[in-house]
């Protein structure tokens, strides 16, 4: 499709410098840019690009000043990324849907299909499965017996949802992810062989989270693991049994969430995140990348990075001093060597 930057502008209520006539085509990276494409300026990093950019039209803050002369058009609003998700979003939306059953595929007589749905070739619909509105269900995606899947959903290729969980509205499940599987339950017999403990929970995701591939969410032993509203779950994230993730909480890549851990809302977990069991982590706390969580963190809004995880001011403070234990080794062993002659002097006397 084809925009000018007038129409863009209205759409996003921004405003033009240079030519509102200007058309795009298409989107690309600032720093990638050519005549056609749309990009965008958020990050300080790439301001360098935006003087050499070939790219038609770059959206910008609306605060930005440019220190050289720019040849394109620029349009600017109060966030540009933001901005930029936007017309991502319009892009996608703008593109043919798919719909109807393809074949091969299965579909049990009793599962319900709602309105404009789609499903690819190669799935798997188990019996007494209910599938909302506008559901679009991509190739080799298996769902197990009496799945619940609500409206406006996406689940790309080579999905599988066990039995008995369910799908809120507007949620995104990308491909290769599994929700369901058991939890890793197992209780150590005498004779030092586990028994298996059967996991007879499901996994409950609500309305408008988005999973990323390959992101593996365990059923619980009993009762429901439990995704909240808005949650975020990058690729190859792992949630155990029973855990529960608050509203809007985002998790990146590599983050592990071992059994029965409740988390708050609206936190955020960088890649690598390891949480014990059993763990209690407040509202609105963030940890860094690789970080450790062995205990309840209490208090809402903390800050923590390391393994095991504390606040980020006493890392900080830690880090400086890790970085330097070769030369306080070195002061250590100098003062040793004092007070050993000044005992022997002492002694002599």
């Amino acid at each position: 499709m084809e925009f000018t930057a007038q129409i863009i502008a209205n759409y996003l209520g921004g405003t033009i410098d240079g030519d509102p006539d200007v058309k795009v085509t298409t989107v690309a990276k600032i720093e990638e840019g050519f005549p056609g494409a749309l990009s965008f300026l958020a990050n300080p990093k790439y301001e360098p690009y935006i003087y050499t950019t070939k790219s038609s039209i770059v959206l910008v803050n609306d605060d930005f000043v440019a220190e050289q002369p720019i040849t394109t058009t620029l349009i600017r609003v109060k966030n540009a990324y933001e901005a930029f998700a936007s017309l991502l979003d319009l892009y996608a939306q703008s593109k043919q849907p798919k719909s109807g059953v393809e074949q091969p595929s299965y579909i049990h007589e009793s599962a319900k299909i709602g309105a404009d749905a789609y499903i690819g070739a190669f799935s798997y619909i188990a019996e007494g499965v209910s599938i909302g509105d506008n559901v679009k269900i991509y190739p080799q995606v298996f769902i197990g017996p009496n799945v619940k899947i609500g409206n406006n959903v996406t689940l790309y290729p080579g999905v599988v949802i066990y039995e008995e969980c369910i799908i809120g509205n507007s949620c995104m499940v990308h491909s290769g992810a599994i929700i369901g599987a058991d939890g890793f339950g197992f209780a150590s017999g005498a004779d030092t062989n586990y028994k298996k403990i059967p996991q007879i929970g499901n996994v409950i995701v609500e309305d408008y989270v988005e999973i990323g591939a390959n992101a593996t969410i365990d059923r619980a032993t009993m009762g429901s693991t439990i995704l909240r509203k808005g949650v975020k779950i990058d690729d190859h994230v792992h949630i155990a049994h029973n855990v529960e993730i608050g509203e809007n909480t985002v998790m990146a890549a590599q983050t592990g969430v071992a059994g029965s851990t409740k988390v708050g809302k609206n936190c955020m977990f960088g890649g690598q995140v390891g949480v014990s069991p059993h763990v209690k982590v407040a509202d609105e706390v963030k940890v860094g990348a690789q970080s450790g969580i062995s205990g309840d963190i209490r208090k809402p809004g903390t800050i923590l990075l390391g393994s095991p995880a504390i606040e980020i001011s006493k890392e900080r403070r830690s880090s400086a001093v890790y970085r330097n234990l070769p030369e306080l080794m070195k002061k250590v062993s100098e003062l040793e060597r004092t007070v050993q002659e000044l005992l022997q002097k002492l002694d002599n006397k």
